[in-house]
């Protein structure tokens, strides 16, 4: 059999890296991987191909960044023959970016197998991107490979053939367990050691509704210099974040404003938070297995099990609400929540085994069923 992947963003590597690594490990499977060039910063996806051991991407498309239509467009345009060329027995989609949706529609349209790694998550808010490109990436897929039961009954709602959907866990977790244990010695290293021993709250902001509103992002800044004044506060600023940083003038001493980081690095960072502050949606579900409270800076979730059963709170942009929530946590006031069912290092196998006897029973047929969004 030969599976083909196709990947645009750091993301996406976290959670191909266990798949692939399972498939390598059950037998008679060809791989290919197809790095899409979405996420425009080469170096740090070099590093992160290298810390979670993913060989050298067979075939970059170098799509870049621009508009989401350019991405998409693009994205087809280059994958459409990459595909036709290697003539896959399956393609593998991971997550909600750009690169997922437009990869599922490529492979519809040429009637190849097309499997969804996170399927069926919803935030139910389709001025988010990411909601359109997971509404139609499930809509078109083959394999729907879910992370929680809430995604399942995602999935059922909107029509989706019970025989399509598998509930395997959290492949980002699997990545998580395997190089947790290499996380303390990172603190002995360059990007980490100035602040050993010392408590602190992690941030990272990258949404555009947080960064791209000038009043927004000011407010926000304030409230973090506001934080940083109660304990040491790390930002690592992603790219398209420190676009909208020069003359918001915003100055705290403890509030480092710094490169983002490695994934082990990071890892790291989130192992030993007293708290963190982001808008990530794998953040939310990383800080859930590591026990850590996640203030989440969004008005929705699209991994609602994070809220009611993990240690996430959603705090919308209220920055007062923000400010409240950091000093009960700094007061040991905070969700303790727990580790949701499958969330256990094992999610990857369990794909592999759907896969297989998917590939045993020789295949379900395309679905017919008209589409049924919400």
């Amino acid at each position: 059999m030969h599976i083909l992947h196709v990947m645009g963003a750091r993301p996406n590597f976290i959670k191909a890296a266990p798949v692939m690594s399972a498939l390598a490990s059950s037998g008679d499977v060809r791989q290919t991987l197809v790095h899409t060039g979405q996420h425009y910063d080469a170096n740090m996806s070099d590093v992160f191909f290298r810390q979670l051991n993913i060989a050298d991407p067979d075939i970059n498309l170098g799509v870049g960044s621009g508009s989401h239509a350019y991405q998409t467009a693009e994205v087809m345009r280059h994958l459409e023959s990459v595909v036709q060329e290697r003539e896959p027995d399956l393609v593998l989609v991971y997550g909600d970016v750009n690169s997922t949706m437009a990869a599922a529609l490529v492979c519809a349209k040429l009637l190849i197998p097309v499997g969804h790694v996170e399927a069926g998550l919803r935030s139910f808010d389709r001025t988010m991107p990411e909601e359109i490109n997971r509404l139609i990436t499930d809509q078109i897929s083959d394999l729907l490979f879910t992370p929680s039961a809430d995604a399942d009954a995602n999935l059922s709602r909107e029509g989706v053939a019970a025989e399509q959907t598998y509930l395997v866990g959290n492949v980002m977790i699997d990545t998580l367990v395997r190089l947790l244990p290499e996380a303390p010695s990172r603190w002995k290293g360059p990007a980490l050691r100035r602040w050993a021993g010392r408590p602190y709250a992690l941030v990272t902001l990258h949404r555009p509704s947080n960064v791209d509103d000038e009043t927004t992002m000011r407010e926000t800044m304030d409230a973090l210099a506001d934080i940083s004044r109660d304990i040491l506060t790390i930002f690592p600023v992603h790219p398209r974040t420190r676009l909208r940083l020069p003359g918001l003038g915003t100055e705290a001493p403890d509030l480092n404003l710094v490169e983002p980081f490695s994934y082990l690095d990071f890892l790291a960072l989130q192992r030993d938070a007293t708290l963190v502050i982001t808008d990530s949606g794998g953040i939310q579900e990383e800080t859930t297995f590591l026990g850590i409270p996640c203030l989440t800076l969004r008005e929705n979730t699209e991994r609602p099990i994070t809220v009611t059963s993990g240690t996430n709170t959603l705090v919308g942009h209220d920055m007062d609400q923000l400010r409240s929530e950091v000093a009960g946590v700094l007061a040991g006031n905070y969700r303790k929540g727990q580790v949701p069912p499958l969330w256990d290092g094992q999610a990857a196998d369990r794909i592999v085994n759907a896969i297989s006897s998917w590939w045993g029973a020789g295949r379900l047929a395309r679905p017919t069923t008209s589409i049924g969004l919400p």
